[in-house]
């Protein structure tokens, strides 16, 4: 009795398949898209403005910082803007995708070498969608974060909230720094108005010249987070 043979044009059918599954879950072109705002208003002054650019810079030339971007895996995407007034967003610089150390190098001196140019009013919602439309045009990362710093609450445009309800955010997550120099509740006004998303949690300094720390520690946490492929803890939810 003759066994029964395989049709010829079944390892094509197995070909087909896989390559419809590719199609179907293509390959992220990276691990975490992560727009990084900072706030220009007019409360942050210029020794205030550059303690924050440093502040970046440094964050981005500490060893576990490079550490936790240059992990063995997918890279990282970094985009990084400036924000204001209502009409006042600046791109610092555009998405950058960090596969080495000279890629971070690269990012480093675009922030360093950026002219300030807006000191208007503070219009956080604002500054949210632009990061939004800046993450609809990234690249396709499986994690996304948008990380906002500022010191004071809303006082121009639309509020965070009505952003939120009118602006399809899914599941991107954003974070805060509130910065308290100038408004002691600012904190408290951050977590309830700026925080989004999945384990979205804010870091909090009481000045500009303890910015620097504030953020690396933000930062740490952000890249972390990804590659150990953890949830990011519920504790700081907004």
């Amino acid at each position: 009795m003759r066994r029964p043979t395989r049709p010829r044009f079944a390892p094509l059918l197995t070909i087909f398949a896989l390559t419809a599954l590719l199609i179907a879950n293509p390959a992220r072109a990276c691990r975490l898209a992560l727009v990084l705002g900072f706030d220009v208003s007019r409360s942050v002054n210029d020794i205030d403005y550059r303690l924050q650019v440093d502040g970046i810079v440094a964050a981005l030339f500490d060893p576990e910082v490079r550490g936790l971007i240059l992990e063995p895996s997918q890279p990282v995407a970094m985009a990084v803007f400036e924000w204001a007034g209502q009409v006042e967003q600046q791109l610092v610089a555009d998405w950058t995708l960090l596969n080495s150390a000279a890629d971070i190098d690269l990012l480093a001196q675009q922030i360093l070498t950026h002219s300030r140019r807006d000191r208007g009013l503070t219009a956080v919602g604002s500054a949210l969608t632009y990061a939004r439309r800046l993450i609809a045009h990234g690249p396709a990362c499986t994690w996304q974060t948008i990380d906002l710093a500022g010191d004071g609450q809303i006082n121009d445009g639309p509020e965070p909230r009505r952003i939120y309800d009118t602006t399809d955010f899914g599941d991107i997550v954003v974070n805060g720094l509130a910065i308290g120099v100038h408004e002691h509740r600012i904190e408290d006004w951050f977590r309830r108005n700026v925080l989004h998303g999945p384990g979205a949690f804010l870091e909090f300094t009481p000045t500009h010249e303890d910015f620097a720390e504030a953020f690396r520690r933000k930062l740490i946490r952000e890249l972390r987070e990804p590659v150990l492929g953890l949830a990011p803890s519920p504790s700081d939810h907004g």
